[in-house]
């Protein structure tokens, strides 16, 4: 199961809208070993694809090293779909390499960069095998400053 802050889901969801109709991709981040998504790192979809995703190489290495420097991992990677629903495709399958990471996939389909409804799962991806998971969106954690 995933466990989210709301906070997080609205970020990946806004996101998700303002870069309709292209897919939009990122990470949050979360301390290693926690499976506890903390940090909000949107990506630049390098491939500005309506139907496909993609890193951009030296970002991603650039994200992996900050995530080293801080004791971090990827806890989630998301991505949308526009035009289809929240279910990982064959290529999504191919470049899940995190086996640890929930794959979250936000689905602007009904209102692309428009308020309204839209569609959000989780999946675990291992060996090219998916399996969803629920998701459990809590409050935001109340500031110890």
């Amino acid at each position: 199961m995933l466990e989210i802050r709301a906070d997080l889901v609205d970020a990946m969801v806004a996101h998700a809208r303002a870069d309709h109709p292209d897919e939009a991709c990122g990470v949050i981040a979360g301390p290693v070993g926690s499976d506890r998504p903390v940090r909000f790192i949107p990506m630049v979809n390098a491939a500005r694809s309506p139907t496909f995703y993609e890193f951009d190489s030296l970002d991603l290495l650039r994200l992996y090293r900050d995530m080293d420097d801080r004791d971090e991992e990827p806890v989630v990677i998301y991505h949308s779909h526009t035009a289809t629903e929240a279910y990982p495709s064959r290529t999504d399958v191919s470049y899940a390499s995190e086996p640890h990471a929930h794959y979250v996939l936000v689905s602007t389909r009904e209102t692309g960069s428009e308020d309204g409804p839209y569609e959000l799962r989780s999946y675990r991806i291992v060996d090219g095998q998916i399996t969803e998971e629920e998701v459990r969106v809590v409050g935001v954690a109340p500031s110890t400053e």
